[in-house]
Order: C-alpha cells, then sequence, then structure tokens
C-alpha cells in the first residue's frame, strides 16, 4: 500500500550550495527539516527536496558552473534567506543551538505578535523561524 501524496502546489524556494550533501544533513538535524529526494551522484546533488513538516519546503541542487548558452544562476552559494512559519519556535531554536546552529538573532518577541529567532547555516544563508503565519488574506480571491 502507497502511503505517500503528493503535495498540493505551493512555492519551493531553491537554493545551491558549495557541499550539498552536508547542507542537506544540517537542516535536517539542525531545523528539523525532511529529506524527501536527494538526485545526484557522489557528493553532486542534482536536485534535492527537503520538506517542512508544518508545510512547504525547499529546494537545493550543488552548485555548478551555467551551461554553454544559458542565464547564470542568480544566487550565489550562502546568499539566500528564508522565513519559516512554525508553531514551535523555542523547540526549533533548541534543536538548533544543540546542533550547533549560529543563532544570528535569539529568541524575540515581534512587535506584531511573532515570537522568532534566526540562525545561519554553514553556508552562509539566513534562516529566521517564527510563529508569524502572514497577514490574514481577503476572502473568496481566486487562486492562481
Amino acid at each position: 500500500m502507497d502511503t505517500t501524496e503528493t503535495p498540493a502546489p505551493q512555492v519551493w524556494p531553491n537554493l545551491r550550495a558549495t557541499d550539498a550533501r552536508a547542507l542537506i544533513r544540517f537542516l535536517v538535524d539542525a531545523f528539523g527539516f525532511q529529506e524527501v529526494v536527494a538526485y545526484g551522484e557522489g557528493e553532486f546533488v542534482a536536485h534535492a527536496e527537503l520538506a517542512w513538516p508544518e508545510g512547504g519546503g525547499v529546494m537545493l541542487g550543488s552548485d555548478r558552473p551555467t551551461p554553454e548558452d544559458a542565464e547564470p544562476w542568480p544566487g550565489r552559494p550562502g546568499g539566500f534567506t528564508a522565513y519559516v512559519v512554525t508553531a514551535d519556535p523555542d523547540g526549533v531554536h533548541a534543536r538548533a543551538v544543540a546542533a550547533g546552529a549560529r543563532i544570528i538573532t535569539g529568541l524575540y518577541e515581534t512587535d506584531y505578535g511573532s515570537r522568532d529567532f534566526a540562525a545561519a547555516d554553514p553556508e552562509g544563508n539566513r534562516w529566521y523561524f517564527g510563529t508569524y503565519p502572514g497577514a490574514p488574506r481577503p476572502a473568496g480571491r481566486p487562486r492562481g
């Protein structure tokens, strides 16, 4: 019996890494992402998907040269930022600290009622975690 589900359409931020396999391990161990797939051979990762247990996720891969006649990748390794919504910022913070993550901003309460903190991964990407789910959206707006 297949117990997997295809996720609903959503936005998948995408980043490149100088050591994608190490970054995947760090994001899983320090923040609690779940590795869904990682395609590639040896240390090279052509494509990986990491799910956030509370919804959404990120895609990533190894940094690589731009193919001839192609547009260069717009981001550089370590130049990514993301805000990740969590119901348990204190738990994610404790997990990150225990895994040796560099905490940029400790836990604090925002003026708009969120509990947040920020950390950097080994590549230098910035990860912001907090309880703010975004502003309410108008009812009845069409999707897509």
